[in-house]
């Protein structure tokens, strides 16, 4: 069994979606609030890593705080993309998924998670 580590936002329908999907599929997984609880620094850094060159990607680029901050995303250092995530959960991208402390996957495709989980 894959540990999974699910940074949810209760009110995320896309949340839902892939809890739904993980429940049906008998996956079991340690629930945070991805707003009270942002990810682990390590976490941050290994999604960065994987979705490198698209700094963008790990970002809600739909949410109210993103659209508030009005930032070029590509002009920031690694460091400063980290601090700002940090600082407010709402701007990554959600649901935001750990699994075997190794890979991350953003956002919920029934796809890919078929393909990474099964």
């Amino acid at each position: 069994m894959k540990k999974i580590i699910f940074y949810s936002y209760l009110k995320c329908s896309t949340c839902r979606k892939a809890a739904k999907w993980l429940d049906k599929k008998d996956f079991e997984y340690q629930l945070i609030d991805i707003v009270k609880e942002p990810p682990l620094l390590d976490y941050l850094n290994l999604a960065l890593e994987q979705y490198s060159p698209d700094k963008k990607r790990i970002f809600n680029t739909r949410g109210k705080a993103f659209k508030s901050i009005n930032l070029d995303i590509y002009s920031l250092s690694k460091e400063e993309i980290i601090q700002l995530l940090l600082s407010d959960g709402k701007l990554i991208k959600r649901p935001f998924l750990v699994y075997e402390e190794k890979k991350v996957i953003l956002g919920f495709n029934e796809i890919e998670y078929a393909e990474q989980f099964m």
